[in-house]
């Protein structure tokens, strides 16, 4: 036994031949009776303390927070605005422009189209009376535009302001506008602009408390009652996880009440997820490698203890690498994004506490019934998989080849990425599902300049508006413009701190690129006039800062990711060559995920493009949860290699974690396809580009790629450590990937029900 890694030794059964000579052999009290026995009840009713404590603590949590779950929606924000680049020209024009909104207004936009020719003047008056009553509605400011007629002759279009204060109430507005202009007769009735936009939003949102929960966790129950054939053990877990849920939601809500961070709909459904995701996925490994232990142990504390230890440094080190990853998001000058980062961070840091205090403390006082009515026996032999036995002889056979047919493969779906349009989603395509603010919209470009509705935004000096005005009308792509006026439209422009508030109308659809391509014409014309501090806002140059400002966070934020993931793969295993071949495994897979994304995208789910922030989550979710299966794979090598060498202790490795991680990978691909269940082409997309590359991830890179790697590469994937010979370990049972049965092992002293013993190794093999 080598001196470093003593285990203690208890009493060894009765030899065949007899008991050993000796006073200790005379006839005595029993173990289990006298004073000796006594002690040992109390000690094993002492032991209970601990986790009961612990599940009392839980309970509590859970009931005190559980309900901020749901709860979530009263402290976020749709809108928006609220979601610019901090440091943009778009967001400083819409933060002037709104000191000329005395009555912070939202506007509708009503479209009337004729069903039989032109407009007479009977309809023409039945739109106007229309727009009266709906300007008398509880939700609206009273201030109302004339029902303005299409060159065109076949339609009218009015602009209704309601407040932007409505919050949840702006889509019970936005329909009764909707029932006042469907009286005109003879027309078909589309409703545009921001207020419309916002009450659609607030529609797609609307079951995310609920729907998106309740589709997340049972996709998770029914895949661990599939895969584990238990029916305690997915409760724990689900558990487990609901209450680290709860626990998040609740910091989250205080944060966000207090001003200091930003959620709306997309965080707090992604929230949701990665907890969900993450502490399941903590869980299975914790609750694998306990049912691993009681095989070997008589005693269900020596095998949590065993368990528990063996798990806690993978699942804090995956903790530390998805956490820091989303912290980086904070270097980023979108609002959205910086939001996520310590959303998204609080809500990692509570499922690794729920599963290293909850799970243990539930599985230590279920036992063996957690895994009923498949209950481990302590038998001494750890299982093996033999699925995974098979693809360890396939690895041991040809690692060469299978290391280099994965990366040929995923070489060739990332030559694809650069072909992913990040450059936005257009208006009518920003659901999945249609929606009636869309069909309002391209009513109202059929027949109105395609910008109308979505004006560029000018805020220039007031004594210069004249020339702003002028040098904004020549621009090529600008139909006309029009300054906000103090009273009635076409009255005296409207000053306010020496400004004025311009609007220019496209003629380009407001989400397409000759719309971009008209402002940035736009702002070198009133850029270009001297004293006139011009700055051009509105919803075609927030786009186009949006898409800027997201290419410039996805170079900087990128790199930044990757060294945080290396220096917590250095911590943990203690090498540097390890560390570069994960992290640059996650990478590649991460572009092939994008790569495939490219092509399913358009062909498949009908995206033009995508959202520009979409890149950069799926990089910052895919390589730090990537790197997660990873972890779990190497760690466990590297605990088989002290005993047996790489070479063997990557075979061991891989045969006892993949039914757990690939199991695990699933449950996380699930959990984040469930983001589907919300009509929004953001999620839609995150969702597709997480759940594909977590799968290939798990099926590809950590089962081919990663195994075989190490394998061809022996010791020298530890370099400059050498664990082999500076850590040695007694030996235990392992799975082997052989398909000879080794010779049994004598009976190990821990399957001895009392006195309690100290765990005597680790391996086995997950079922």
């Amino acid at each position: 036994m080598p001196a470093d890694r003593p285990t203690a030794t208890p009493p060894p059964p009765p030899s065949p031949s007899g008991p050993p000579s000796g006073p200790s052999s005379s006839s005595g009290p029993s173990p289990s009776s006298g004073p000796s026995g006594v002690r040992s009840a109390r000690r094993r009713r002492a032991r209970l303390l601990v986790p009961l404590a612990l599940l009392i603590v839980w309970l509590g949590l859970g009931g005190a927070f559980g309900s901020y779950a749901g709860r979530l929606g009263e402290v976020a924000t749709n809108d928006r605005a609220a979601f610019l680049p901090r440091s943009a020209e778009s967001t400083e024009a819409a933060r002037l422009g709104a000191d000329f909104r005395a009555d912070n207004a939202l506007p509708v936009i009503v479209v009337w189209e004729s069903r039989d020719g032109a407009f007479d003047e009977a309809r023409r008056a039945a739109a106007e009376q229309a727009l009266r009553a709906a300007a008398a509605l509880p939700g609206a400011t009273g201030r109302v535009s004339p029902a303005l007629p299409a060159t065109d002759g076949q339609a009218l279009q009015g602009v209704v302001q309601l407040r932007a204060d409505l919050g949840r109430e702006t889509g019970d507005t936005v329909r009764a506008v909707r029932e006042l202009a469907e009286r005109v007769p003879g027309t078909t009735v589309g409703l545009a602009g921001p207020a419309a936009i916002l009450a659609d939003l607030g529609g797609a949102f609307a079951g995310i408390d609920g729907l998106l929960l309740g589709v997340a966790l049972g996709v998770v129950l029914l895949i661990l009652l599939a895969v584990y054939r238990a029916v305690l053990l997915p409760l724990l877990v689900i558990l487990g996880a609901v209450f680290a849920l709860g626990v998040a939601c609740a910091l989250v809500y205080l944060l966000a009440d207090h001003g200091l961070v930003t959620v709306d709909g997309q965080v707090q459904g992604l929230l949701s997820i990665l907890v969900i995701g993450a502490a399941t996925d903590y869980g299975l490994l914790l609750s694998a490698r306990f049912r691993e232990e009681l095989h070997l142990h008589g005693d269900r504390f020596a095998a949590m203890r065993t368990a528990w230890r063996q798990s806690v440094e993978p699942i804090t080190a995956s903790g530390a690498t998805v956490a820091l990853g989303l912290l980086v998001l904070l270097l980023s000058d979108l609002t959205n994004n910086r939001a996520l980062g310590p959303v998204g961070a609080i809500g990692i840091g509570c499922a690794v506490l729920s599963a290293l205090t909850f799970l243990p403390a539930a599985l230590l006082l279920a036992g063996r019934a957690a895994y009923w009515p498949a209950r481990p026996a302590a038998d001494g032999r750890a299982p093996v998989h033999a699925v995974w036995a098979r693809v360890a002889r396939l690895v041991a056979r040809r690692p060469r080849a299978l290391w280099v047919g994965s990366l040929v493969v995923l070489a060739a779906l990332a030559a694809l990425a650069p072909t992913l349009n990040a450059g936005g989603v257009p208006q009518s395509e920003l659901f999945v599902k249609a929606q009636p603010s869309a069909a309002g919209q391209r009513l109202l470009s059929a027949h109105f300049p395609g910008g109308s509705g979505n004006p560029a935004v000018v805020i220039a000096d007031a004594d210069r508006a004249e020339a702003v005005t002028a040098a904004a009308a020549a621009v090529p792509g600008v139909a006309g413009v029009r300054a906000t006026a103090a009273g009635a439209p076409g009255g005296a422009p409207l000053v306010v701190d020496g400004r004025v508030r311009l609007e220019a109308t496209l003629t380009d659809p407001a989400d397409g690129d000759g719309a971009i391509a008209t402002v940035h014409r736009l702002r070198q014309a009133v850029h270009a006039v001297p004293g006139a501090e011009a700055l051009v806002g509105g919803y075609t140059a927030q786009q186009d800062d949006t898409r800027t400002t997201a290419a410039r966070d996805r170079r900087l934020i990128t790199p930044v990711v990757l060294l945080c993931v290396l220096a917590v793969l250095v911590l943990l295993l203690r090498s540097l060559v390890a560390p570069v071949l994960l992290a640059a495994s996650v990478a590649l897979s991460y572009l092939a995920t994008l790569g495939v994304s490219a092509v399913v995208f358009p062909h498949v789910f009908g995206f033009s493009a995508v959202d520009p922030s979409v890149p950069l989550y799926g990089y910052v979710f895919l390589v730090a949860l990537g790197v997660d299966y990873n972890i779990f794979l190497m760690t466990r090598v590297r605990e088989e290699s002290l005993r047996s060498g790489t070479r063997e202790g990557v075979l061991r490795g891989l045969t006892a974690t993949g039914g757990v991680i690939t199991s695990a990978g699933v449950v996380l691909a699930a959990t984040f396809a469930a983001l589907g269940v919300i009509p929004l082409a953001f999620l839609a997309q995150i969702a597709f580009i997480v759940a594909f590359g977590v799968l290939l991830d798990t099926l590809l890179v950590r089962s081919l790629l990663v195994p075989a790697l190490v394998r061809d590469l022996g010791e020298r994937v530890w370099w400059p450590a050498r664990p082999g010979r500076t850590i040695p370990l007694s030996p235990s049972p392992s799975p082997s990937p052989s398909p000879s049965p080794s010779p049994s092992p004598s009976p190990s002293p821990s399957s001895s029900p009392e006195p309690e013993p100290e765990p005597v190794g680790e391996g086995g093999a997950e079922r």
